[in-house]
């Protein structure tokens, strides 16, 4: 990338037009190459949360590349891998049953996948109107985005084939948000969506960069990436005016998962680990001073999600 380009870049990122599909289309020009045609044939792929939206859309786009992709999903999956299938004829989906919000299912799914895995997408995603907790007990968004992600990453790990790389599927909102291990639970103040939905963001991001520094020397790869303002069904329930405001700018879903595929597919990532991602390019994890976490804030999250999912 060329310095006036990286400077183009840099302005889309700092503005957000970088986020629309504005970005997308302008930095298509520049950015890193497709991976080949059949790069990921022969691998098995796991996404989480692929009924619709960006799971779907990943899922579309690792199957289109001759992955195996098992859509790792509450309830019935039928119609959604009707879909895969209709939009990549002959592709190979297997529909597993996994409530990641909730520890116990993480693990009966852990134990009994067979084989090895490739790509792990931690994609599933919720945003509730109310404060919620699970049947366990926990926050539902800390569960699903934050605790059962970590879960299935530790259980996962012995199958985690050499080479494999794990992808967590964050959200430009945790700009706004600092790392508060202090009330994981989101407990005290008033509970707002989007700030708990920001805050279990930045606990992807961070739990990320933990997860690179375990694995460091395996050969497994861990990044985070962000898919910019998408138009998906979660957004359509759970910040209706935004998306009624954004819509003519929105990305599609496929748009979205663009870097999310590339992640899991291209030569460049595996090179690097620990990263934050948006349209192929690293991105920093921090914008304002008063966002960024401590060290000492870092190892409490680790322990605490050790704890919260009896590792």
């Amino acid at each position: 990338m060329s310095t006036v380009t990286r400077a183009a870049d840099t302005v889309l990122d700092r503005t957000l037009l970088g986020y629309s599909s504005i970005g997308h289309f302008l930095r298509r020009r520049w950015w890193s190459d497709d991976p080949v045609p059949d790069a990921l044939a022969g691998k098995v792929a796991v996404v989480t949360g692929a009924k619709a939206g960006l799971g779907k859309a990943t899922a579309i786009g690792l199957a289109k590349l001759g992955a195996t992709v098992r859509i790792a999903i509450r309830g019935d999956g039928d119609a959604a891998r009707a879909e895969i299938e209709r939009a990549v004829p002959g592709s190979r989906i297997v529909v597993d049953q996994c409530d990641v919000s909730l520890t116990s299912s993480v693990r009966d799914y852990a134990k009994d996948l067979d084989g090895k895995v490739d790509i792990l997408v931690h994609n599933a995603g919720v945003m509730p109107a109310e404060r919620t907790e699970t049947a366990e007990g926990n926050e539902v968004m800390l569960a699903t985005h934050v605790l059962g992600p970590h879960l299935l990453t530790a259980s996962l790990r012995p199958k985690l084939a050499d080479g494999a790389r794990v992808i967590w599927v964050s959200s430009g909102g945790m700009y706004g948000q600092p790392l508060r291990t202090d009330d994981l639970q989101y407990r005290e103040g008033g509970y707002k969506p989007a700030a708990g939905y920001a805050r279990t963001k930045r606990m992807q991001v961070v739990l990320a960069e933990l997860w690179a520094d375990e694995l460091d020397g395996s050969g497994i790869t861990v990044h985070s990436a962000h898919p910019g303002w998408a138009d998906t069904p979660g957004v359509a329930t759970s910040l209706p005016t935004f998306q009624k405001l954004t819509r003519p700018i929105l990305r599609n879903p496929e748009q979205g998962a663009d870097t999310f595929v590339w992640l899991a597919a291209a030569e460049e990532p595996a090179r690097y680990n620990g990263m934050f991602w948006h349209d192929r390019v690293q991105r920093p994890t921090h914008y304002l001073g008063k966002t960024r976490e401590t060290a000492a804030q870092r190892r409490e999250l680790w322990q605490a999600c050790e704890r919260l999912t009896g590792l």
